[in-house]
């Protein structure tokens, strides 16, 4: 028999604060063994192996060491990091039975390192410990199984079709059937960079990319308190915010950053808020602006019609055009002066700030700027060759 109000001990050490020194150890060698034994693991991102799922384990190791200290199991809201954690598996394809298996393979494991050493005396602690193991087994069995099934279940679910039915009426422009549509929607065209892990093996670039596209919806639902109306692949897509006020500007636009932020990829949106009958037009605007942030060479972020207002009406189609456009032809094939003028234009004509952009003497500059004018007879310095040289750089770029 054991008393109550005594440690758990085993070989003379009480087993708790035993169990969580050795956590973080402890963690590396279960988390080294799941991605060794377990495929479904050793696809996950590394970044992912080292964040969440060793931030998981060690979670769960403590909570162990919390119940054999207390000398009984935890309550069921312990688990609830467990719960998200599965859900999120869920989401990333990760099997049912290879989540299970792992917080097996964990347990068994701690119970190895505390069992170590014990002997006929410590048959009493270590009964009663192997009782809290089965406790902790069944609570986590439940708690994981429920959370998983859970999240599939709304992944299938009829609420999930009926919002990609609903995206697809609006986007269509079409009256949606059986469906209540917000007042305004946010429309929100975004362009995701690609992350590190996707340059990977493909099946774990394809656990990236999913796992990329879930953090910024789980951002972007936070934002709009219910889950949004998106169609997004691995390189971006469309999004529809419902709202029942235009948001503020600098919320969208911190929005996005915290989107940016948290799929840890580089993002460029452009967002504008309409009518359900307006969602259509504002989808391809959308569209439009993005594109021509990005070759335009704006930096990520988010942008509206007015902040590329001159360029964006220098590529709509006209007589113009292409003429604007050939005004640069001459510097076709030869890439050096076509980004030496770009980079020259982004740092205000200044040749220091554009030798050190472009890791070249300033000297270099200025005999770069002499042959693109020798080249195409404008001159950057001249202000009326200028505004020339900057309207044929956007006509380019509606080619």
């Amino acid at each position: 028999m054991t008393r109550d109000n005594e440690p758990l001990c085993v070989a003379g050490r009480p087993v708790a604060p035993f169990l969580r020194a050795r956590v973080p150890a402890l963690s590396r060698r279960v988390v080294a063994r799941l991605r060794k034994e377990l495929p479904a693991y050793a696809m996950l991102p590394r970044e992912e192996i080292a964040g969440d799922i060793a931030d998981i384990v060690q979670h769960t190791m403590r909570l162990f060491a919390d119940a054999i200290e207390c000398r009984a199991p935890a309550g069921d809201e312990a688990y609830d990091r467990q719960r998200e954690s599965a859900a999120q598996r869920a989401e990333e394809g990760v099997p049912l039975d290879a989540i299970l298996t792992a917080y097996h393979m964990g347990t068994a494991m701690c119970w190895e390192l505390i069992a170590d050493g014990g002997g006929p005396e410590d048959l009493p602690h270590l009964q009663e410990m192997f009782a809290l193991t089965l406790a902790l087994q069944r609570q986590l069995t439940s708690a994981v199984a429920g959370a998983y099934l859970a999240a599939k279940r709304i992944m299938d679910s009829e609420e999930h079709s009926g919002r990609h039915a609903l995206m697809a009426a609006l986007l269509a422009g079409e009256p949606p059937q059986g469906a209540r549509t917000a007042p305004l929607y946010a429309v929100v065209a975004l362009v995701l960079g690609e992350h590190p892990d996707e340059a990977g093996p493909a099946s774990r670039a394809a656990v990236a990319a999913r796992r990329k596209i879930r953090r910024v919806r789980a951002v972007l639902d936070a934002f709009a308190g219910e889950p949004v109306l998106a169609a997004l692949d691995t390189g971006g897509g469309t999004v529809l915010l419902p709202v029942t006020q235009p948001p503020a500007w600098p919320d969208l636009r911190d929005l996005v950053d915290r989107a940016a932020k948290e799929a840890g990829v580089p993002l460029t949106a452009a967002a504008s808020c309409v009518e359900p009958a307006g969602v259509p037009a504002a989808v391809a605007r959308g569209a439009e602006i993005v594109v021509l942030a990005r070759r335009t060479g704006r930096p990520p972020g988010l942008y509206r019609l007015a902040d590329v207002l001159l360029d964006y009406q220098l590529t709509r189609p006209s007589p113009a055009l292409p003429e604007l456009a050939a005004l640069l032809a001459p510097l076709d094939g030869r890439p050096e002066l076509l980004h030496t003028l770009r980079t020259y234009l982004a740092h205000d004509l200044d040749r220091r700030a554009t030798a050190a952009a472009l890791h070249v003497h300033p000297n270099t500059v200025d005999y770069r700027v002499r042959r693109i004018t020798a080249l195409t007879g404008l001159a950057p310095a001249r202000p009326a060759d200028l505004q020339l040289i900057n309207a044929a750089l956007v006509a380019r770029c509606a080619d």
